[in-house]
């Protein structure tokens, strides 16, 4: 399950201090011509101290980057490498972003909390920015709010937008009608440590500050004693959290579209949201980035991606460990993703896992079935929530067909968990989160500067969360 904000005091804790000589380099945000407060994460700035700021003053963080009191002095463009549709290239890092600041929230999950970072998206050059401007389109902006949202709603663990700021500026894209409206993101994230970093560490032959990020991760992030075996205790970690979230994204019908490794996060939290989209139906095929040609990120090759990045994991640590520490915790990586893959999918149809066979038998039919019919994957998991089908569904007549048998049978013996009580479940259809949509919301924003839609879908997504989890 997804951590759900809980409110606490202001609680700096600048833990990559110990590290940020090795692998990051100080730098000064952009000056931006204006800075126009577009969203601010209320479900989530109370979560870490921060509420009790105004509108200016947060601007005056999020937007001029002024330093937090006893948090980090100067931003950090952080240092990695990474795999890129299966490509290794040594020459990226932080090239339009910066860790900004690191604070504690009120997990009552971890002891003392989550370590959080503040990391930022738009907000300048970096020594790895390349030919890149370092900047947002406020598109790509809006984008991110829209899919964070939608994910965490879904039980997905990912990161939370926590600010957008218009900047002012007119911004040249290839893949938007240019000029268009510039933006700088503020993202909450459980850290931002990637297997890029361990990639590049093990390639400079850096084996001692390998040593040091793997006690990092496991003290800082996972709240963990590191052990006699750490580098094989901290890949263990992430093959269960990195199934799990090659799971939820399978259950939320969501493609992130640019699984490199660089974008895999150690703590199994998703991040950073390009061309994604949502799959309107369940087909394995479907791709989100119109660059993926070969379909190396499609739906249905998602958990084969995320392995790989994992196995990319494991060959950096060899750089500190041998194979036999490593070897168990990635041999059981597809173990613990059927594990996973049951337990969302089941979490979204709010019904009770009944064990491995039926558990599996039930998924194989509601592949079958979904891939025959062309069901809508929201309309699906909204008709059947709570192991029944509820009605009346524009999509009845197939739920009766041959096609949905299999499934029929196997869902009969599921019981039920959580209410129906909440009025969504009387609504005539799911929230969802097609790129129609998306397309209409921005054009709303761009053609008249209207962020009404933007901020009834977020309303109507949150509404959604709570009846999920009542």
């Amino acid at each position: 399950m997804t951590i759900a904000p809980q409110a606490a005091a202001y609680r700096p804790h600048t833990a990559i201090a110990t590290l940020q000589d090795r692998m990051a380099d100080p730098v000064t945000a952009a000056d931006f011509p204006k800075t126009i407060l577009r969203f601010r994460n209320r479900r989530w700035d109370e979560a870490v101290g921060l509420d009790g700021l105004t509108d200016d003053q947060w601007i005056a963080h999020f937007g001029r980057f002024e330093p937090l009191p006893d948090n980090l002095p100067q931003p950090l463009a952080l240092r990695y490498h990474g795999h890129q549709f299966r490509n290794y290239n040594p020459d990226i890092g932080d090239g339009r972003g910066f860790l900004f600041a690191q604070l504690r929230d009120g997990a009552k999950e971890y002891p003392g909390g989550r370590l959080l970072d503040l990391g930022t998206k738009g907000s300048g050059q970096t020594p790895y920015s390349r030919f890149g401007d370092g900047r947002l389109t406020l598109k790509g902006g809006v984008r991110e709010i829209l899919a964070t949202e939608m994910l965490e709603a879904l039980g997905v663990e990912t990161s939370k937008t926590f600010s957008l700021i218009e900047t002012g500026e007119q911004l040249q894209r290839n893949d938007e009608p240019s000029p268009t409206r510039g933006s700088v993101m503020v993202r909450l994230s459980h850290g931002h440590i990637r297997i890029g970093s361990f990639q590049r560490l093990a390639t400079l032959g850096e084996a001692d500050t390998m040593r040091d990020l793997v006690s990092y991760v496991l003290t800082e992030l996972y709240g963990e004693v590191p052990g006699n075996a750490p580098a094989g205790q901290l890949l263990d970690l992430v093959c269960r959290r990195t199934a799990r979230l090659a799971a939820s994204y399978m259950a939320a019908g969501f493609v992130h579209g640019v699984l490199n490794s660089d974008n895999i996060n150690v703590t199994g939290e998703s991040f950073d949201y390009g061309p994604w989209r949502f799959n309107p139906t369940w087909a394995p095929g479907f791709t989100a980035a119109y660059f993926d040609q070969q379909g190396l990120y499609a739906f249905g090759r998602q958990a084969q991606a995320i392995h790989w990045d994992v196995v990319q994991l494991a060959i950096a640590l060899r750089s500190i460990a041998e194979a036999e520490e490593l070897a168990p915790a990635l041999d059981a990586w597809s173990d613990h993703y059927e594990a996973e893959a049951a337990a969302t999918i089941c979490d979204r149809l709010g019904i009770a896992p009944r064990g491995d066979a039926h558990d599996l038998a039930l998924l194989q039919a509601m592949d079958v079935a979904l891939q025959r019919s062309n069901v809508g994957i929201d309309r699906f998991f909204f008709d059947w929530r709570g192991g029944r089908r509820r009605g009346p569904s524009p999509a009845d007549e197939v739920y009766e067909g041959e096609d949905f048998a299999d499934f029929r049978t196997a869902i009969a013996d599921y019981r039920s968990t959580g209410s129906l009580d909440h009025d969504y479940w009387s609504d005539a259809a799911p929230c969802s989160m097609l790129i129609d949509e998306v397309e209409a919301i921005w054009s709303a924003i761009d053609t008249d500067d209207d962020w009404a839609p933007l901020e009834s879908k977020v309303q109507t997504i949150r509404r959604m969360a709570e009846a999920m989890r009542s």
